[in-house]
C-alpha cells in the first residue's frame, strides 16, 4: 500500500501531522501479557505487525503516540512493517517487557529534545477507593516528550491511557475473584472504584497540563485513549474547555478538543467514534490542544486545519490482530 497522498504545505504555514493510535496488546511473540490470553504465536504476530504497518503507512505521521505496548520491540516490528523511516521508536518501560500493563510509545520523526514518565500522583491528588485503599499513581504512566519540528517548531506532547470504565471487582492475590460479580449492587461498586480512579488520574494530569501552559507560549497537545467521552466530567477535569465559557483568561491552562477547532469545516462530521461496545459506538480516543492551535485565540500560533478518524477495520469483526480503537489524525499548522 502507497502512502495516502498529502497536500503541499500552503505559503505561510509549516505543517505537522500527528496521530493517536492504541494498538491492542502488542506484544512478540510467545509473550505472555495477560494470565487470561494466549500469547500470540509466530503468524499471528506477523498479521499484526504487518497490518499496523500498513496502517502506520496510510497515517503517515510525523509525531505518532501510541497505547497499549508491551514490548518496545513489537513496536519497532510494526514500524518497519510501514516501510516509513523514524527518528526515534520508544516505548519506555517496555525496553525488556512491560510487567502488568502496557506502556505508552512515541514514533517521531521531528527531534525529541526529551522525554520523561510520570508515574505518581503528586501527593494532593491521591484518593482512597472503596475497599482497595489508596490510588497514588497512574496505572499506564504518563508518557511527556518535547519535541521540534524542521524549521524549529517546538511542541510538548502528552500521551495518556487513562484507566477504564470496566469495573473494578475486588480479587485475591491469585486474580480469583472476592465478589459476587453478577450481583448489580456489586456491578455498580465496582463501576464506582474506576470512575474514582479514572477522575484521580484525570485531576494529577490536570496539575500537568496546567505546569506545562500557565503562563507560557509553547504549544501543548495532549492524545490517547480517554476511556470516556469529551464532555465527560473526567475529561473535562483534565481540559478545562468549559470554564473558558464564563472566563476567557482559563484559556491559558485550558485545552481544545481538536475535532471542535478543527478549521477546515467541510471535513466535519455530524459524529465521530473510535470505539465501538455493544454496539454503542464512542471518541475514546482523542486530540486535544492548547489555545496556541486555536485559531480564534490571540495567543494563537496556527491552528488545526483537520482531523479524521480512521475506523473502518472496528466493523471487520472481533480479530486481535488488528486493533478495536479507530485511529486519529489531525494536521497541526506553525503560521511562519
Amino acid at each position: 500500500m502507497n502512502p495516502e497522498p498529502k497536500p503541499a504545505s500552503a505559503s505561510g504555514w509549516q505543517p505537522c501531522w500527528l496521530a493517536s493510535a492504541n494498538v491492542l496488546n502488542l506484544a512478540l511473540p510467545g509473550r505472555a501479557f495477560y494470565a487470561n490470553q494466549e500469547p500470540y504465536g509466530a503468524a499471528e504476530y506477523r498479521r499484526k505487525t504487518d497490518w499496523l504497518g500498513r496502517q502506520f503507512e496510510r497515517l503517515g505521521a510525523d509525531v505518532l503516540a501510541v497505547q497499549e505496548v508491551w514490548d518496545e520491540a513489537a513496536l519497532r516490528d510494526a514500524v518497519a512493517a510501514s516501510g516509513l523511516r523514524y527518528a526515534h521508536v520508544l516505548a519506555p518501560g517496555a525496553e525488556q517487557g512491560a510487567s502488568g500493563t502496557p506502556c505508552l510509545g512515541l514514533v517521531t520523526r521531528w527531534e525529541l529534545e526529551a522525554w520523561e514518565r510520570h508515574a505518581a500522583f503528586d501527593p494532593f491528588d491521591a484518593v482512597q477507593v472503596p475497599e482497595l485503599g489508596l490510588h497514588a499513581g497512574f496505572e499506564r504512566p504518563l508518557l511527556q516528550a518535547r519535541l521540534r519540528g524542521p524549521k524549529g517548531q517546538e511542541l510538548t506532547l502528552l500521551n495518556c491511557h487513562l484507566k477504564s470504565k470496566r469495573p473494578k471487582f475486588l480479587q485475591d492475590e491469585a486474580g480469583e475473584p472476592l465478589e459476587d460479580r453478577d450481583d448489580p449492587a456489586t456491578v455498580a461498586r465496582a463501576t464506582l472504584r474506576s470512575l474514582l480512579m479514572r477522575a484521580a488520574e484525570c485531576c494529577a494530569m490536570r496539575r500537568i497540563v496546567s505546569r506545562l501552559t500557565q503562563g507560557r507560549h509553547t504549544p501543548l497537545v495532549l492524545v490517547g485513549d480517554f476511556n470516556d467521552s469529551p464532555h465527560a466530567v473526567t475529561t473535562q477535569i483534565v481540559t478545562a474547555t468549559h470554564s473558558v465559557a464564563f472566563d476567557r483568561a482559563a484559556a491559558d491552562t485550558a485545552l481544545f478538543h481538536a475535532w471542535d477547532v478543527q478549521t477546515e469545516a467541510a471535513l466535519r462530521r455530524d459524529m465521530a467514534y473510535s470505539h465501538v461496545h455493544q454496539g454503542w459506538p464512542e471518541l475514546l480516543d482523542q486530540i486535544w490542544v492548547s489555545e496556541e492551535f486555536d485559531a480564534r485565540s490571540r495567543r494563537s500560533l496556527g491552528d488545526v486545519k483537520r482531523v479524521e478518524v480512521f475506523n473502518d477495520h472496528l466493523h471487520e469483526g472481533r480479530d486481535r490482530s488488528r486493533s478495536d480503537h479507530g485511529f486519529l489524525r489531525a494536521l497541526l499548522r506553525w503560521r511562519t
